[in-house]
């Protein structure tokens, strides 16, 4: 019979065999290390395999306690997984940056809204960062990271060029021949441009710097209107006369315009 309490308690603990770990003495340098099983759940804080390990290595076992850890008592931190979501912003979010609204669950935890602010210049296929809010640690580390793919609605009058924004004119054809001034709309308001004469159809007019703001710079793009010479659906009897005297015009001027020889 054991009547010495810590003889008893090993005896509960590992049987016949108790007198093992009494024997066990350390290596050199051994004394340092301590041994983390915090991942094995209820098997490594309350079992009787924990049990045993404190009674073979006595306080230097911890399972899950203050200053656990593993070597080095110090516990490794790992990262939550991250994330990604699209997110979809207007040509005139894009050109002057914006404030949205975020609705998100994480893994684990419950939803909630985030106030994410986009910056100007940003680009489709780019990635806004918002740091924390992704998965959790499973080891109580930092949590993942959530990246925003951008995407960009259409527009009704812009489309994109690299950092260009680009529209179309539709200018009469009186005024491709004749030229003159009208009133286009762009990112920052209304502006006149002036339509030279004699302008075809697709031909470019630029407005400079009027375009999408360039990432970590102090420069914009241009704005491109490509014009599109259109005739009238339909005409007064007044306007009639007038196409049909143009047209008169140019039957007389193709008959006085000089014939091309051909050379022999």
């Amino acid at each position: 019979m054991l009547k010495d309490p810590e003889k008893r308690r090993r005896y509960d603990t590992l049987g016949a065999n108790w007198k093992a770990g009494a024997d066990f003495t350390p290596p050199p340098g051994f004394g340092g290390f301590s041994f983390d099983f915090g991942n094995l759940g209820d098997l490594g804080r309350s079992s009787p395999f924990s049990d045993f390990f404190e009674t073979l290595f006595g306080q230097t076992f911890k399972a899950g306690g203050e200053g656990a850890g593993g070597f080095g008592g110090q516990r490794k931190s790992v990262k939550g997984q991250d994330q990604e979501a699209d997110i979809e912003l207007s040509i005139e979010e894009i050109a002057l940056g914006t404030t949205r609204n975020i609705h998100v669950t994480a893994p684990g935890a419950r939803p909630k809204t985030l106030q994410v602010k986009i910056p100007a210049g940003v680009r489709a296929g780019s990635k806004v960062r918002v740091p924390g809010e992704a998965g959790p640690s499973p080891l109580g580390g930092p949590s993942g990271d959530l990246f925003l793919k951008v995407r960009i609605k259409p527009h009704k009058d812009f489309t994109l060029e690299g950092d260009n924004l680009v529209s179309e004119l539709k200018v009469s054809a009186a005024m491709a021949v004749v030229g003159g001034q009208v009133t286009v709309s762009t990112l920052d308001g209304p502006v006149k441009i002036s339509i030279p004469a004699l302008s075809q159809t697709g031909r470019m007019l630029r407005l400079r710097e009027r375009g999408l703001p360039k990432l970590k710079q102090s420069l914009r793009g241009d704005h491109l209107v490509r014009l599109k010479v259109v005739t009238p659906s339909e005409v007064t009897p007044e306007e009639k006369a007038l196409w049909e005297n143009l047209l008169q015009l140019e039957a007389q001027k193709q008959k006085t315009e000089p014939k091309e020889s051909t050379a022999r």
